[in-house]
């Protein structure tokens, strides 16, 4: 009985210690996470939003996008495309794929960045193009946002080029795995309206959201394993510089929205998890993903979205501590609506923009 239970203990630290994991974890130090005071003082705001259910059994409304004729579109976890600008949000076509960022483009087209199969076009039922799916020779297996300037040029995140969500079940487990080996395998590009595509700024911790300035003299760039925002300059003579924007926030930052006047809204997938104390050894991050998903880091459900201008000034912080529209990924207002959308949810929050607060 001893011997058979000495073996047993040796082949479970075996496993802990050496079994092959998929991720070669990075060393990180992690500033100490702030809490929600100031800037971002706990609230409900997020209360006063009615949940907008999508059809069926469908889930993860992650983005939206405002066209032209000011129908507003968004896409569920399975590729269907809704448009939601009435009471109930209708079913246009199955696109397939696992689209995430949207925008309307100065063509009226629709603009997707999907996680599978890259950079498309829609313009209409039927009308589905791939612009693209390779970056400088190798494939494009993780757009995740992307924006575009009024010639055209599209700008887009690619989170990652090391793991495929489309192979390992999803965006979400694969967010947790690059964020969990702290890889800076994460960039940005762009296609240009020739169709030339390059890449614009490498070495992110899973790239996340893009959106261009008012002026697009600058795009930001939210950072989802450093927990912050980046500035990177378009123009002038300080032309592909890169500055840090917003840094060392208290949650995960996710899509970024212009929102047209000059400010921005970034959504917080989740709060910062205490598992960061674990970033400086590899080893032990190794051990905590042989145990397997249920000890693994995950998001925690606590909606936060903030807008701010083009300064860094915080002018609105919504929460919802409840987590009724968490994992919350993108926020935007259109006419006198706001909406606030989710990785995971069955639904979005939409609401009143007059009912909002602003940062006192």
């Amino acid at each position: 009985m001893k011997k058979t239970l000495l073996a047993a203990l040796a082949l479970g630290l075996g496993y802990l210690t050496l079994w092959p994991v998929p991720l070669s974890p990075e060393v990180y130090e992690p500033l100490k996470a702030p809490a929600f005071t100031g800037d971002f003082e706990g609230n409900d705001a997020m209360a006063t939003l009615e949940k907008i259910l999508l059809p069926g059994e469908a889930v993860g409304p992650e983005d939206l996008a405002v066209m032209p004729d000011g129908k507003v579109y968004t896409t569920d976890l399975t590729g269907k495309l809704y448009r939601i600008d009435g009471e109930v949000p209708e079913f246009i076509e199955d696109l397939g794929g696992r689209p995430l960022g949207l925008k309307a483009g100065p063509d009226g087209a629709l603009y997707i960045a999907d996680s599978y199969r890259g950079i498309l076009r829609w313009t209409g039922p039927g009308r589905l193009e791939n612009l693209v799916s390779e970056v400088d020779g190798a494939p494009l297996i993780y757009a995740n946002q992307l924006d575009i300037s009024r010639d055209g040029t599209i700008y887009f995140s690619n989170s990652t080029d090391r793991f495929d969500p489309e192979l390992l079940g999803g965006t979400k487990p694969t967010s947790v795995m690059t964020v969990w080996e702290q890889s800076n395998s994460g960039y940005v590009a762009r296609r240009l309206p020739d169709g030339t595509v390059e890449k614009i700024a490498d070495g992110f911790v899973y790239t996340n959201g893009v959106a261009l300035s008012q002026a697009e003299d600058f795009l930001l760039i939210a950072e989802t394993g450093r927990a912050r925002v980046h500035k990177l300059w378009l123009t002038g003579g300080k032309a592909g510089e890169r500055e840090l924007f917003l840094g060392n926030l208290p949650g995960y930052p996710d899509n970024l929205e212009a929102q047209g006047d000059g400010t921005f809204w970034l959504a917080f997938a989740s709060p910062r998890l205490p598992s960061e104390k674990l970033m400086p050894y590899p080893f032990l991050r190794k051990v905590v993903w042989r145990l397997g998903a249920l000890v693994r880091p995950a998001p925690v459900h606590r909606g936060m979205v903030i807008q701010f201008d083009e300064n860094g000034n915080i002018l609105r912080n919504l929460q919802d501590p409840s987590g009724r529209f968490g994992v919350t990924t993108s926020a935007l207002i259109t006419g006198d609506q706001v909406y606030v959308m989710s990785l995971d949810g069955r639904g979005f929050g939409r609401g009143s923009a007059s009912d909002l607060p602003e940062q006192q």
